[in-house]
């Protein structure tokens, strides 16, 4: 599983970073959180295949976090005719996006399905084999999400352990793995007797925002807590007027909330470096980081 801080900026964009947009990619899904101005070109210059987008996660409808959809959905649509994309994004997502496609000769290649979400405390929409993702109403000037993706627990084979029972690979294994024990020589086996518990990582995405209760259950045990940090403590105020959080506010969520890792993003056009913000991160939660474009973290 991998991360890609595709845009790390606010509303403005600077010379270094693009407005937002996040990647994550795991197994055979690729998963865009927001879609600012200019994201496409941001894979482009990755030399990112836009095309193993698979989920599109939309926090909220304001510019400079889904700019840039039409036109990456309109480049998709031409390599690839019929693409199954998902849509899932606040409530009037629906009409916001036809308000989009109305706005321009969008050319209806892909099949797009949208969801709306609104769920109560932190809720599933999504799950398959691997994995579950939940989202949250969050506090902003509109509304908007914030999302976790878990990861399964899944057994893997131990060979030491198949030794022992006198196991080799084969049909007998795969049963095991699917029915969960097997019966052999009169002996039921189970297969957390031969196998090792692997427990599944733990993201949560928190943008455009002020602290609320929901920040915190996002956040709860998180392997990674990706979080927006508009603003530096000087500019509390500012933060609490636009309904954004601090730097110091986001590091004090990652604490609270047992967060194993806090990365800062969003951050304002008025930091032309990001070190002050990180160096004030660490003071209250010290596996802290600040974000930028074109940043990749594996997990």
């Amino acid at each position: 599983m991998e991360l890609t801080f595709l845009g790390t900026s606010s509303m403005v964009p600077t010379k270094e970073r693009n407005v937002q947009s996040l990647l994550i990619t795991y197994k055979d899904e690729g998963i865009l959180l927001d879609c600012g101005e200019g994201t496409q070109r941001q894979m482009n210059i990755m030399g990112m295949n836009r095309n193993k987008i698979t989920r599109i996660l939309i926090s909220h409808w304001h510019g400079d976090h889904v700019a840039g959809l039409i036109g990456l959905l309109m480049t998709i649509g031409n390599a690839k005719e019929g693409k199954k994309i998902h849509i899932y994004g606040p409530k009037d997502t629906k009409r916001h996006f036809q308000a989009m496609k109305d706005m321009c000769f969008f050319y209806e290649k892909l099949d797009i399905e949208i969801h709306e979400l609104n769920p109560k405390g932190v809720e599933k929409f999504f799950e398959n084999q691997d994995f579950e993702l939940y989202a949250a109403h969050l506090e902003h000037s509109i509304p908007v999400l914030g999302f976790r993706f878990v990861e399964k627990d899944v057994y893997k084979i131990s060979k030491e352990k198949m030794k022992k029972f006198g196991l080799k690979e084969g049909p007998m294994i795969g049963k095991l793995q699917r029915e969960g024990k097997i019966v052999v020589k009169g002996e039921t086996i189970k297969l957390e007797d031969i196998a090792d518990l692997s427990i599944g990582k733990k993201l949560a995405f928190i943008f455009d925002t002020v602290i609320c209760n929901n920040c915190y259950a996002l956040a709860e045990d998180a392997d990674v807590l990706v979080s927006e940090a508009t603003y530096g403590s000087e500019h509390e105020e500012k933060a609490e007027a636009y309904k954004h959080m601090t730097v110091k506010q986001a590091a004090l969520i990652a604490n609270n909330s047992s967060a194993k890792k806090l990365i800062l993003t969003h951050f304002s056009q008025r930091y032309k470096t990001t070190g002050a913000l990180e160096e004030e991160a660490r003071t209250y939660f010290p596996n802290s980081l600040c974000a930028y474009d074109f940043m990749k973290v594996k997990i």
